[in-house]
């Protein structure tokens, strides 16, 4: 087995914990059928792996919608606060090596890019948040503008008084309650 590869047993227990998300939470993709859904991602083992990561991190992924052009899926990480397994993370590497003591273990754009997603946009963040409120106690990084990434920050979202926040911080910074939400097309 590779790196990228499941066993049988993974992707069995995998593919029955995204029915049950799936079953549960209509509401995040009305008029799509699980059936089709799993018959992509068996089609296409390498993105379960990646959905496998974002489950074992803490992700919680979905099914939020269904791209008509390219016939893909769109999987977002659902989980009610920002993941737990990818908190503690600074933005990108280069955020990761300017800083000088303290560093974190890793930076949220290389945990996505080994993980195969990506980060949110805000765009598509703001659209997370109308299926539910999610990052209310917790924050998430998400894609950077290259104008405010070169001048060394970084953006991020959160849910607080029933509104969804964009910030800034610089790029270095990372925090306990602060990680990052992914998104996959399959």
């Amino acid at each position: 087995m590779t790196k990228k590869e499941l066993s049988a047993e993974q992707r069995e227990g995998l593919l029955v914990t995204l029915q049950r998300r799936f079953e549960k939470n209509m509401n995040r993709h009305e008029g799509l059928e699980w059936a089709v859904v799993k018959a992509k991602l068996e089609a296409n083992l390498e993105k379960l792996w990646s959905i496998h990561e974002m489950e074992g991190t803490g992700g919680e992924p979905d099914v939020v919608g269904h791209d008509r052009k390219t016939d893909e899926y769109i999987f977002i990480d659902c989980s009610a606060e920002s993941p737990k397994g990818r908190r503690s993370v600074c933005y990108d590497r280069e955020a990761l090596e300017s800083r000088k003591e303290h560093k974190p273990a890793n930076s949220a754009v290389n945990m996505a890019a080994d993980m195969g997603i990506e980060l949110l946009t805000e765009e598509q963040y703001r659209k997370l948040q109308e299926f539910g409120n999610f990052d209310m106690k917790t924050s998430s990084w998400v894609k950077t503008p290259a104008t405010i990434r070169k001048l060394g920050g970084a953006i991020f979202c959160d849910r607080r008084y029933d509104t969804v926040f964009v910030y800034h911080n610089g790029a270095e910074s990372y925090y306990g309650a602060r990680g990052f939400r992914g998104i996959l097309k399959v």
